[in-house]
């Protein structure tokens, strides 16, 4: 296998500077255009709510209550995504999505070692994330007494219109699209630099041919 001079190679990236920074632009400006005129922006709003002692039962918060919420919160995640409820949903906000469509825009998450459920809403449209939100924790919070016969859950805080939207950020994309051609122009120049077989220096002849040179012939361009 042949060995690689480091200097060697050192020297032959900063003759190819202008290529690598061509790149790095040529990617970057192809990266920019892609998130100004091709990625769509989409909008996340986020409601919460909260787990809490059945207030028909007893106005007193046990430890078996705290555990029975905590129980119950996965399940509960669920149920929000439920065709039940993204049908009753749909219906409501009168809108043209089915329900695998409206399930892949809500996630919902659990806050760790609390009762707490975020219902979260992506959408191309800021408002409807909102309102989609609000309305999935609201239909809700109106099933688990029908299902549980207890009314143990309550709405903590309303969601709110996204000022930006999550998916572009143009300052760490344009980092990372410059990062990406930088990576891209060396490794296109080391490739170019590693099946070269030109002769490029003299300590190159006296290794490929294991003899020492005596003298060496300077290129001698004619003047004009």
């Amino acid at each position: 296998m042949e060995t690689i001079d480091i200097k060697e190679m050192f020297n032959y990236y900063k003759g190819k500077m202008p290529f690598i920074i061509m790149i790095v632009a040529l990617v970057g400006i192809i990266g920019s255009v892609y998130s100004f005129v091709f990625q769509t922006p989409k909008y996340k709003s986020t409601t919460s709510v909260i787990l809490k002692n059945d207030s028909t039962q007893s106005n007193i918060l046990t430890v078996n209550d705290l555990n029975m919420n905590k129980n119950l919160v996965g399940t509960y995640s669920e149920i929000v995504k439920s065709k039940r409820t993204l049908n009753q949903v749909i219906k409501n906000l009168k809108l043209d999505y089915s329900v695998g469509q409206l399930s892949s825009m809500i996630q919902v998450t659990s806050v760790a070692d609390t009762e707490i459920i975020k219902i979260t809403v992506s959408d191309v449209n800021k408002k409807n994330a909102k309102v989609i939100a609000d309305e999935a924790a609201n239909v809700f919070v109106e099933e688990i007494p029908e299902l549980y016969s207890i009314s143990n859950v309550s709405i903590l805080d309303s969601a709110e219109v996204a000022n930006s939207p999550y998916n572009i950020n143009v300052k760490k994309q344009l980092i990372l699209y410059l990062l990406i051609g930088l990576v891209l122009g060396c490794g296109i120049v080391f490739i170019i630099y590693y099946f070269d077989r030109t002769i490029k220096s003299v300590e190159q002849v006296e290794m490929k041919i294991g003899l020492p040179i005596l003298g060496a012939v300077q290129e001698c361009k004619k003047g004009k």
